[in-house]
C-alpha cells in the first residue's frame, strides 16, 4: 500500500469527472472524483480538493482550459480523465488525443504531483449501435497506457473487466456512470494509487439481475434510448452545440472537504 499523504487533490476532465449521473444540477453532483476525495479526507482530514472538470469538453479543451489552473493550484495528487468526447466526434485522431493527455501527464508530474488516469471500456458492449468506434477505444487506451508509462502515471484499467459494462453501472443515457458506477470508478482509481484500504473488489461482478429482459423488451429499450438520448445528442452536434456550453468548473478552488460521506451504493 502507498504511504503517500495527499493534501491537495485536483481533478481534470469532462462530464464523468464532473459527476454527471451521480446527483443532479439542482441538488448537486457528486461523482467518482468527489468520492475519491471523500475517501482521501477520511485518512487526511486536512485534504483540500478542486474539481476543474466541465461536461462536453474534448481532450484539447481539457488541456487548454484546465491544465494551467491545475498547475497554479500545485496539487500533490491529480487525476486526468478525458477522451470519451473525442471518441464520439466524426473526426478522431488517437495520436492527437493521446498527445494532449501526455502533455498534461508530463506537466503535472514534472511539478511533483502524483497523477492517475483510467482506460475506457468498449462502449459497444454498453450500446451495440456504437460498435463502429470500438477500434477507437482500443487505440486510445493504447496511447493512454504508453503515455502513462513514460511519466509514472497510475492507470486504473477499467477496460479489462466485464463488470464495467454491466448496465447497472450506467445511467439510462449509457454515456455516464450511475452512482454505483461512480463508486466503482473511485474504487478503481484508489486501487491504482494503492491507497490504504483499497483492493480489487471493484472488479468483482454484480449479483445476477432478478429478471432477464425479453427480446421485445430489449427492442423497446433501444428505441427509447435512440429517441430520448441519441437523437438529442445528434441534434446538438449538428448545431455545433455542446452540453458544456456556458458552463464552468463546479469547484475551481482548493477547498476543505465537508460533510464527508462514506457509503456503499451496492447496498442501496
Amino acid at each position: 500500500m502507498s504511504d503517500d499523504v495527499y493534501l491537495r487533490y485536483v481533478a481534470l476532465g469532462d462530464s464523468q469527472t464532473e459527476g454527471l449521473g451521480d446527483g443532479d444540477d439542482i441538488r448537486g453532483l457528486r461523482g467518482w472524483a468527489d468520492r475519491l476525495a471523500e475517501q482521501l479526507a477520511v485518512r487526511n482530514p486536512g485534504l483540500r480538493y478542486a474539481n476543474l472538470a466541465v461536461r462536453g469538453r474534448v481532450a484539447a479543451e481539457v488541456h487548454g482550459e484546465q491544465l494551467g489552473p491545475a498547475l497554479a493550484l500545485r496539487p500533490d495528487l491529480a487525476t486526468v480523465v478525458a477522451g470519451v468526447n473525442d471518441l464520439l466526434r466524426r473526426r478522431f485522431d488517437a495520436d492527437e488525443v493521446g498527445g494532449h493527455l501526455e502533455a498534461m501527464f508530463g506537466a503535472l508530474t514534472a511539478q511533483g504531483a502524483r497523477v492517475a488516469t483510467v482506460t475506457f471500456p468498449d462502449i459497444a458492449r454498453i450500446t451495440p449501435i456504437a460498435r463502429p468506434i470500438s477500434s477507437r477505444v482500443i487505440a486510445l487506451n493504447q496511447r493512454i497506457r504508453a503515455a502513462a508509462g513514460r511519466h509514472g502515471v497510475a492507470v486504473a484499467e477499467t477496460s479489462h473487466y466485464p463488470v464495467v459494462t454491466d448496465p447497472r453501472l450506467w445511467t439510462l443515457d449509457r454515456l455516464h456512470a450511475s452512482p454505483l458506477g461512480h463508486q466503482r470508478i473511485a474504487a478503481a482509481v484508489a486501487h491504482a494509487l494503492q491507497l490504504p484500504g483499497s483492493d480489487d473488489s471493484w472488479t468483482h461482478p454484480l449479483p445476477p439481475p432478478e429478471a432477464t429482459p425479453t427480446g421485445w423488451h430489449s427492442a423497446a429499450v433501444e428505441l427509447r434510448w435512440i429517441a430520448n438520448f441519441l437523437g438529442p445528442w445528434l441534434a446538438r452536434r449538428l448545431r455545433g452545440r455542446s452540453s458544456g456550453d456556458g458552463r464552468t468548473a463546479k469547484r475551481p478552488h482548493l477547498l476543505p472537504m465537508t460533510g464527508v460521506l462514506v457509503d456503499n451504493p451496492e447496498r442501496d
